[in-house]
């Protein structure tokens, strides 16, 4: 029996169920040591889907003077000994930000992993979107020029282990006109807690009626084939490194690789990779969805001529009561983000929210 993946399944369970049962979150001990971040004043931790937008943020927020002013003036985020907007950010996985979020470690976590508005009740947390992306599907074929077309179907055979040479005729069949190699498949997913992982699996969970039996839509999931990897990082690395590997990055991550990004087949058949217009068209239509009552968010497989069907919302997670001046910096750091990081998110790949779905969010906060 695979104890490590029975126990982190456990650990997720117990984040969600604990506060029903009225007890405080045993697992969830302080996993950041005080100096962990340093003297920073924010805190965040969580997903690895948006690492370079947090990197860019931070420092926008830090160093820019922006972030500095507009705390100035929104009540509550202190400056270091330099001037600057006090923060630091841990990408560590979803599921490890929610964790450091339930010990008090952190002020905010960012994850795409949903909660229901049943459980943040219960939990004493809030839930709000705050940027779009994709889901890439990373191939590593030095024979491909162009993007390696892939649908539900077959994808979901990949990862099942059913399909395990790159010239299988399913493959073969969605690209006539490349030369694939007769060459293994080695599919590598995320070891840890991840929103990535979530996404990805819930779009599968749409072409394979016995996919949630068997392996599982979560964070984590019990992968019938592949190799390990951690993070981010640690996947783009697996992949550069196995010729035939097969793994999944969000799509602004896995431009950078220089791999091929595959082409995925959408509700209406047609084949989109993840660039910014096919999210932007996953999204349109679900404003009232993103935003409405906390509810999570569904944008896999939206339909569209032009969506990208692996589309993620990244949320960010944080205390309801706002009593803590964590609690004010956190939503101090996020109003900041809605306003003036939108742009920087729209320039290096990822959606920006709708400005009217925006004008909502900053109301929860």
């Amino acid at each position: 029996m695979d104890t490590s993946f029975n126990n982190q399944n456990r650990m997720r369970r117990r984040l969600v169920q604990s506060a029903a049962a009225g007890v405080a979150v045993g697992i969830m001990t302080p996993l950041c040591r005080a100096n962990t971040f340093g003297d920073s004043l924010l805190k965040g931790a969580g997903s690895t889907f948006v690492m370079p937008l947090v990197q860019r943020w931070t420092k926008e927020y830090r160093e820019d003077g922006v972030g500095t002013e507009f705390a100035a003036h929104n009540s509550g985020l202190d400056t270091d000994l330099w001037g600057r907007a006090a923060l630091d950010y841990e990408a560590a996985g979803s599921l490890a930000g929610l964790q450091r979020l339930q010990a008090r470690a952190v002020d905010f976590a960012l994850s795409e992993l949903p909660m229901s508005q049943k459980t943040l009740t219960r939990l004493g947390l809030i839930q709000i979107p705050i940027v779009l992306g994709g889901v890439a599907i990373v191939t590593h074929l030095q024979e491909l020029t162009r993007p390696l077309r892939l649908d539900g179907a077959t994808l979901v055979s990949i990862f099942r282990g059913r399909i395990s040479r790159w010239n299988d005729p399913a493959i073969v069949a969605l690209n006539p006109d490349v030369n694939l190699p007769d060459l293994t498949i080695k599919p590598i997913y995320r070891t840890e807690g991840s929103g990535t992982t979530y996404t990805l699996t819930r779009s599968l969970e749409t072409q394979d009626s016995a996919w949630p039996g068997d392996v599982g839509v979560d964070a984590l999931v019990r992968w019938p084939v592949g190799l390990p990897a951690r993070g981010s990082s640690g996947m783009a690395q697996a992949l550069l490194a196995r010729t035939g590997g097969i793994g999944y990055l969000d799509a602004v991550q896995a431009a950078s690789t220089g791999l091929n990004i595959a082409a995925l087949a959408n509700s209406a058949g047609q084949f989109v990779t993840p660039g910014r217009a096919a999210i932007e068209a996953a999204a349109q239509g679900a404003a009232r969805q993103i935003a409405l009552k906390n509810e999570p968010p569904q944008l896999v497989n939206a339909p569209g001529e032009h969506s990208y069907p692996i589309t993620a919302t990244v949320l960010a997670i944080l205390n309801a009561a706002n009593k803590k001046r964590g609690d004010r910096r956190a939503r101090t750091f996020l109003k900041w983000a809605l306003s003036h990081g939108q742009q920087s998110a729209f320039d290096m790949g990822y959606v920006p929210l709708p400005p009217s779905i925006v004008e909502q969010v900053r109301a929860m906060l």
